[in-house]
């Protein structure tokens, strides 16, 4: 990795002398009490303001003052004119816009695009408080109410719009959310580093047209700008290089072995001198790689598809090059992704002075993102899995973060005083995952030289440490403290690394699963989990030996909730119906499921675009991915997950048929739906149905 500035050894700004504030002011009267006649920075969020870490602006927030600068925010404000925008004045160095933690079209659509009814980071859970785009919307407003303001949009509705990208919305690839939103800066990933750096840097006179060179940015520029003659630029052509799904190519420059001395898809490491690596990685440093432009993805489905790739593999800041898109006479530039913070840095972070609590203008209103989080502890980010439906990678990266011990338990401690309404119980330590906490790469050289786009697809790497021991300490240290009566794990466990620690699995069984416990095979069969980049139905089967194993030795009765999605791209009808009749063996009734929703950047969002794998070298004559595109196919897939309810029995029987399997048809113990139908058709009453035992499955319908 490349050597950057301490996050906290930046002198401070002239303004830390007005101190602390309990929360940063969201009116001129909180800006007057804390002697304030201006705001350096103001954040504008699509959700609630909650001083708590959790909280991305909250965050950011607080990190910003603890630098010295004067922060405020405008939160949920009123879109239709600028006059909410102006609430606090004209910022002296920038606005900071975001949608709020979740994507703004994800909180506000469902998978079948139907608009939700509500809104977890809002008072109330009251939907309709934050348009389409927010990002989009908010920056324009900014501009409207103040045209001279520096405008800086980030957090994951700008990180996952950077370039051009598929909008499921739409049903179209849009360009990137810069010339939109006409802002001057975006900052993609996690961006304390570049934030920090950003606000000193203008607050010491700088223009922001300037500043150029700060890594997790992206900006407008002139066709065919480049920071110096010295840069290199490539074609995106030159750099995609072959390599099936199942089998990776070498990541680190070495040769491939001789027939005989590895096995197939073993990756044999060979690390070459530091002064040639030193001398590739300047080179790197100085290389942009020219996507096709917006003009080309946006009607070539191909080209789409092998932008994403390249994309992806320009993802590892140890060896990511620019990258630069033309839209139309100008390019968008991107900077290589964000240097990850160190322990200690994550831990100064997390441990800035948060009320922990919503702002007080909420008054006694519920909300319930506060509500589901507000006993647990983020104890790590980023995620290793490369999941292709998931976008936590895009955002917050492949390297995990993780914070020390002392920093958790610190945190457990004060969320156990300050947090009103705590009994004892915590609801969680996790964080994107239940159990990467302190996983890393066995060799820093080895990752920074990494293209791989997971760490645990299709095989666990072999530079992967997967020792829980630290994870397991932590566990028994924070069980341990005084006035905590119960910790539980919330956070999604990665089951295929937790079968590597059967000493870890007991330890989660044993004291930290209430009654359940989720988990996500995501599917059982092989050709829609290739796309997931999952491990096969085999990895949790052991995981569940393991776990009832446990369970028995711990005298409780537990069950496993697995989550599977439908109509993921590569997935046919006979796969939904593989894994229906998989649910029935084993006695799952689902009482919700999600549908696949294809989100910008994701790569199976480009396989459900261009139908196209872009896991492998991307072709015309490349592989060919089924796509479930349909609403009645899309239905369909929901209704295998669910072949219990009544309500989906005509469409199932009329499909079994369709699919020459009539034979499921029947009261039989094999087959999968009944030849009857409740009275009233359809919608009509519905016969009793006891459900077994570990049958109470659920998951927030998208």
């Amino acid at each position: 990795m490349q050597p950057v500035a301490p996050l906290f050894s930046y002198r401070k700004f002239w303004a830390h002398r007005f101190g602390k504030a309990p929360f940063l002011p969201m009116s001129r009267a909180e800006m007057e009490t804390l002697g304030w006649d201006s705001c350096d920075i103001i954040l504008v969020t699509g959700d609630a303001y909650i001083d708590h870490p959790s909280f991305g602006m909250a965050l950011v927030g607080r990190l910003l003052e603890a630098q010295g600068f004067r922060v405020g925010i405008i939160s949920q404000p009123d879109w239709h004119s600028a006059a909410d925008f102006k609430r606090l004045g004209k910022p002296n160095l920038f606005f900071g816009v975001t949608a709020g933690n979740m994507d703004s079209m994800v909180n506000r659509y469902t998978s079948d695009r139907k608009i939700r009814s509500d809104d977890a980071y809002t008072p109330n859970g009251e939907a309709g408080k934050r348009p389409d785009r927010a990002v989009i919307v908010y920056a324009q407003r900014c501009r409207e109410a103040y045209s001279s303001a520096n405008v800086v949009i980030g957090s994951i509705e700008a990180s996952l719009r950077r370039i051009a990208h598929y909008d499921y919305w739409s049903d179209k690839v849009r360009r990137s959310i810069l010339p939109d939103s006409k802002a001057d800066l975006l900052l993609f990933g996690n961006a304390e580093r570049a934030l920090v750096e950003l606000a000193h840097r203008l607050a010491k006179g700088e223009s922001i047209e300037a500043i150029r060179d700060l890594r997790g940015t992206a900006f407008m520029v002139p066709s065919g700008w480049i920071p110096s003659e010295a840069w290199e630029a490539l074609d995106s052509s030159q750099v995609d290089a072959p390599g099936p799904v199942d089998r990776h190519p070498n990541p680190y420059g070495a040769e491939e072995p001789a027939p005989g001395v590895a096995s197939p898809g073993e990756q044999v490491v060979r690390l070459q001198p530091r002064e040639r690596v030193a001398a590739r990685r300047e080179r790197r440093s100085q290389t942009v790689v020219r996507l096709p432009s917006y003009e080309q993805v946006k009607d070539d489905p191909v080209l789409y598809a092998h932008t994403s790739r390249t994309f992806h593999l320009e993802s590892n800041p140890g060896n990511a090059r620019s990258l630069v898109q033309a839209h139309g006479d100008r390019d968008v530039w991107l900077n290589p992704p964000p240097i990850p913070l160190t322990t200690e840095e994550l831990d100064r972070v997390y441990e800035l002075p948060y009320a922990r609590r919503p702002h007080p203008a909420y008054g006694e209103a519920k909300i319930p993102a506060w509500e589901m989080i507000r006993f647990s502890v983020n104890i790590m980010r980023g995620c290793f899995g490369g999941c292709t439906f998931c976008s936590i990678t895009e955002h917050e990266g492949r390297i995990v973060q993780s914070r020390s011990e002392d920093s958790v338990l610190r945190e457990i401690e004060e969320m156990r005083d300050k947090t009103p309404g705590f009994t004892g119980a915590v609801s969680d330590l996790g964080g994107p995952t239940a159990n990467m906490y302190h996983l890393k790469c066995k060799d820093e050289r080895i990752e920074s030289a990494c293209r791989r786009l997971s760490c645990v697809y299709p095989d666990i790497c072999d530079n992967l440490n997967t020792d829980h021991g630290k994870l397991i300490s932590l566990y028994r240290k924070a069980r341990a403290l005084p006035g905590i009566k119960r910790i539980l794990i919330g956070s999604g466990l990665r089951y295929d690394l937790a079968v590597r620690s059967p000493e870890y699995i007991k330890e989660l069984v044993t004291h930290h699963v209430g009654g359940y416990l989720k988990i996500a095979p995501e599917h059982t069969e092989a050709g829609p989990l290739s796309k997931m980049m999952k491990p096969g139905i085999g990895t949790y089967d052991r995981f569940k030996q393991l776990f009832e194993r446990a369970s028995r030795e711990a005298g409780k009765e537990q069950y496993l909730i697995p989550y599977f999605i439908a109509a993921h791209p590569g997935t046919s009808d006979e796969d939904m119906l593989n894994l229906a009749l998989w649910l029935k063996r084993n006695n799952f009734r689902l009482d919700q499921v999600q549908t696949f929703l294809p989100t910008p950047m994701a790569l199976a969002s480009a396989m459900y675009h261009s139908e196209r794998n872009p896991l492998k070298k991307v072709t015309r004559q490349s592989e060919r991915v089924e796509t479930v595109r349909g609403a009645r196919q899309r239905k369909l897939h929901k209704a295998f997950l669910r072949y219990h309810d009544p309500d989906n029995w005509p469409l199932l029987r009329e499909a079994l048929k369709a699919m020459g399997r009539a034979d499921l048809i029947g009261n039989g113990k094999h087959q999968l739906i009944p030849a009857w139908q409740p009275g009233g058709g359809a919608g009509g009453r519905r016969p009793m149905v006891q459900r077994p035992t570990n049958s109470k499955v659920s998951r927030k319908s998208k």
